[in-house]
C-alpha cells in the first residue's frame, strides 16, 4: 500500500504517516541484528526507481540459504561501488559458498573457489525480494507509487525488513505535552489589595 492508501484506510493524514516512517526507520539498523552466520549466502539485486522511471536504483540483498529474512542490504546504483558496501558486511560472515545470478560485479569480489552461479538455486533470495515487492507499493514492477527520495526509500525498506523479521514494529515515543506559557517580565508585581477598614479581610 502507498501512504495515501493507508490514509484512506486509517483516516490518519499521509504526512503524519510519512513523518512516523522517517522517525522509526532512521532509528533502525540497516543490518538485521542476528547471530546467524550463513554457511551459504545468496546475493541478488532488485530494480526500482526514485523520482521518475528514468532514475533507476537498485536494492542489493543478502540472505541465509534456507532461512527466512534479509540479513543485509544496500541501496544504490548497479555498480561495483555499491556492492562493495554490502560485501564489507557479507565477507565478515566467512560463508562456505556465495550464490548469485552471475552478474559481472560479483566475481570481482568473490573468490572462484567460494563462488557458485546458479539461477535455479536463487529461489530463496528471490522469494525475499518478491515479499518486499508485495508489501511495499513503491517496489511494485508496475505501479504509480514511487519514492521521491533515496532516503525515503531506505527508511521504508528498513522498516519493512524489521517487520518481516519480528512481525511487529517499534512505536514512536509519546510526545510530551507542550503548554503555551507567557514569559513573566522581571519587573512584574502582583497589585496590593487594600481591605476596607470597617469589615477587615478575615474570612468569616
Amino acid at each position: 500500500m502507498g501512504f495515501r492508501s493507508i490514509e484512506r484506510v486509517t483516516g490518519i493524514n499521509h504526512n503524519t504517516i510519512i513523518n512516523w516512517v522517517k522517525q522509526i526507520g532512521l532509528s533502525l539498523p540497516d543490518v538485521s541484528a542476528s547471530n546467524q552466520v550463513p554457511e551459504i549466502t545468496k546475493l541478488d539485486e532488485l530494480q526500482t526507481f526514485v523520482g521518475s522511471k528514468k532514475n533507476k536504483i537498485w536494492l542489493w540483498t543478502a540472505v541465509n540459504h534456507g532461512l527466512p529474512g534479509i540479513l543485509a542490504w544496500v541501496v544504490g546504483d548497479r555498480s561495483a561501488e555499491t556492492f562493495k558496501q554490502l560485501w564489507k558486511i557479507v565477507r565478515g560472515w566467512k560463508s562456505f559458498w556465495y550464490v548469485t545470478d552471475g552478474y559481472a560485479v560479483y566475481p570481482t569480489f568473490i573468490d572462484d573457489i567460494d563462488y557458485l552461479v546458479d539461477k535455479t538455486y536463487m529461489t530463496c533470495v528471490e522469494g525475499e525480494n518478491t515479499r518486499l515487492r508485495h508489501y511495499l507499493a513503491r517496489l511494485h514492477r508496475k505501479t504509480m507509487c514511487y519514492s521521491k527520495s533515496k532516503e525515503m526509500l531506505k527508511v521504508s525498506i528498513c522498516l519493512l525488513v524489521y517487520y518481516l523479521k519480528y512481525w511487529t514494529i517499534p512505536l514512536p515515543p509519546p510526545k510530551t505535552p507542550q503548554h503555551n506559557l507567557t514569559a513573566v517580565p522581571d519587573d512584574f508585581h502582583l497589585p496590593s489589595v487594600q481591605c476596607p477598614e470597617d469589615n477587615g479581610c478575615a474570612p468569616e
